[in-house]
């Protein structure tokens, strides 16, 4: 439960922190305009002194008496006029004091009664009897309307009985804006109990509680207790082969991939053991302990059937045999040089890596190396960008400086096969320049970082791991991916045909742009070449044309799929962004083919 009690916990404080920002933020202004001016009081007139009922006004009896409706009656002044207010079931009416007679309330009427009550320099236009808005939202029923031409643009409003209900001009205005945010109201602006205020009482309650659970669930008692007092466990390593690579022991309570680490076995991982990534997989021997919610969210049901386990999550709290990847490669640190660099499109880059040491057959087709990126400052102008690619760099609001503070580690498969490169290693790397649109934007720490790489330079890096292989036999295979997931896919495809395989091979490749698509020109010679293999390009943001247009999963699936002969004879190969890849396991599912027939590599992201 942990990693969705996370995700929901981040997306619900994104929402609870952007309130508190705005409730922050308004209240601060609020308390920043001039309260006088808000409560209308800079332009208004003092009230009139309180003048003496005249002698000979109508007595009330004579009134009530023509009219049997009236349910409540109340006197008042109309300038120099005493008036009745006569309240009747479903209307009221002005009646003269001294007449009798009935006192029609008429624009001019309203517009001196409204000058009266202004003492300041603008001069009034027409009164205007209009429908009840925000700004009179705590009076029922139509009011006049008197609009004065002075640098804070007062409104007075009053009731059709003359009373002066509101002064509002532009400061009021502005605060209104701010009181509807502050109150999360944003129809009526006056109700503190509304919906979005309960929902964010409730989701800020939420959040405390979860937040407390994650703070918890974050550490374990062990990590209280000093080392020497929680005595050690011994954790056996082996290679996936059976062979033993290493014997250690590990203080009680800690993590396997801890303990490793600590060992100077350092196990692939992007997120620092922070189970976020998936990449430190480790399979238990014997009886496995139960999954956790870290390894469910991670890791394929058949793998954890299988006894694997995350080892950022796998506690040391007994004796354990393991089986990890990587052997040797565990403890190794690979340096090499930066040979040369080739812009592919305008974020996309073919880096060559020239190691100190010649890579070995572990160096195989899908598997990848860990680049270790050091802490570092960069900017926009340190990256190399071709003539051709700088309009789209143009269109990216990048902030002058990035940096990172602290060593990272991130994964890049081979794109090409090692005994085709003269064991070279040739990476491709994607700048993630986030939004586009936003400004100031800091691009991937690690992909920035590796993207800006130039010949001559020295990376250290580690590897290779991972399982995601060319699998043994004939079989028909089929290769679908898109973005970066091009990079194993060249490299298995590139193994096979120079290899000389002969089963027909299928490669379908999504890109949003036929710029944006790497290596097309390759993959067309390579169909020109073999028999036995076929390329096919689909642009999801380009109709029209030779390419084939829409999602990959989709033109795969019409294209060759609905009227292959035989899918339980072939095997897949999936690699892509995680909306394609799930979308292509989900339709492989539906047409019948087995999760063994299906390989994939989701970058753990």
């Amino acid at each position: 439960m942990t990693p969705w009690m996370r995700k929901i916990h981040k997306w619900i404080g994104l929402l609870i922190g952007l309130q508190l920002v705005l409730w922050m933020s308004s209240g601060f202004m609020m308390s920043f305009l001039d309260a006088e001016k808000v409560r209308g009081r800079e332009f208004r007139a003092a009230p009139a002194a309180k003048k003496p009922w005249p002698a000979d006004a109508l007595p009330v009896s004579g009134i009530v008496a023509k009219s049997a409706a009236v349910q409540s009656i109340s006197t008042g002044w109309l300038l120099d006029r005493p008036v009745y207010r006569l309240k009747e079931e479903k209307a009221s009416r002005l009646v003269d004091a001294r007449t009798g007679q009935r006192v029609e309330l008429d624009a001019a009427l309203a517009q001196r009664l409204a000058v009266a009550s202004y003492r300041g320099p603008g001069t009034p236009k027409s009164a205007e009897l209009v429908e009840r808005s925000l700004e009179t939202r705590a009076h029922e029923g139509k009011v006049w309307r008197v609009d004065f031409s002075d640098a804070e643009e007062t409104t007075v409003y009053l009731s059709q009985h003359g009373d002066v209900l509101e002064h509002r001009n532009s400061t009021w205005r502005l605060f209104d804006i701010f009181w509807m945010l502050h109150i999360m109201d944003y129809s009526g602006r006056q109700d503190f109990n509304n919906a979005l205020v309960i929902s964010a009482a409730v989701g800020g309650f939420w959040l405390a509680l979860s937040g407390f659970w994650l703070l918890f669930t974050s550490f374990s008692l062990a990590e209280f207790i000093p080392k020497r007092w929680r005595g050690t466990r011994s954790l056996m390593i082996h290679a996936p082969d059976g062979s033993r690579l290493r014997s250690l022991r590990g203080h009680t309570g800690d993590t396997v991939y801890v303990a490793m680490a600590q060992q100077g076995l350092q196990l692939p991982s992007n997120c620092g053991g922070g189970q976020s990534c998936g990449l430190c997989e480790v399979r238990v021997r014997g009886s496995a302990p139960p999954a956790t919610s870290a390894d469910r969210a991670l890791l394929p049901a058949a793998k954890i059937e299988a006894g694997c386990r995350l080892a950022c999550n796998l506690a040391l709290d007994r004796n354990l045999d393991i089986e990890v990847r990587g052997g040797a490669e565990l403890g190794a640190l690979h340096e090499a040089e930066v040979e040369s660099v080739h812009a592919l499109s305008p974020f996309l880059r073919e880096v060559v890596l020239l190691p100190k040491d010649k890579p070995g057959p572990d160096h195989r087709p899908g598997s990848f190396i860990q680049i270790h990126v050091p802490a570092y400052k960069m900017g926009k102008h340190e990256i190399d960008t071709p003539e051709p690619h700088r309009s789209a760099w143009a269109g990216l609001h990048l902030p002058t400086q990035w940096s990172s503070g602290s060593l990272l580690r991130r994964s890049y498969s081979l794109s090409a096969p090692v005994e085709q490169t003269d064991g070279r290693l040739t990476l491709l790397v994607r700048f993630c320049h986030g939004k586009q649109g936003g400004k100031n934007h800091p691009p991937g720490k690690g992909s920035a970082y590796v993207f800006g790489l130039k010949p001559g330079d020295k990376v250290k890096y580690s590897g290779p791991f991972g399982d995601f292989a060319i699998r043994p036999g004939e079989r028909q295979k089929i290769f679908i991916g898109g973005g970066a997931g091009m990079a194993p896919l060249r490299a298995m495809v590139r193994d096979l045909l120079e290899s000389g395989a002969k089963e027909r091979i299928h490669f379908w490749y999504g890109s949003r742009t036929a710029s944006d698509a790497p290596y097309v020109d390759e993959m067309e010679a390579l169909a020109q070449r073999f028999p036995n293999f076929s390329w096919h390009l689909v642009l999801s943001e380009e109709r029209g044309g030779e390419r084939m247009s829409g999602l990959v999963h989709e033109a795969v699936h019409t294209g060759l799929l609905l009227t292959h002969g035989d899918l339980q004879a072939c095997d897949f190969y999936l690699c892509g962004p995680p909306a394609m890849l799930q979308a292509t396991r989900t339709m492989l599912k539906k047409l019948g083919v087995q999760d063994d027939h299906v390989a994939y590599d989701d970058f753990k992201i």
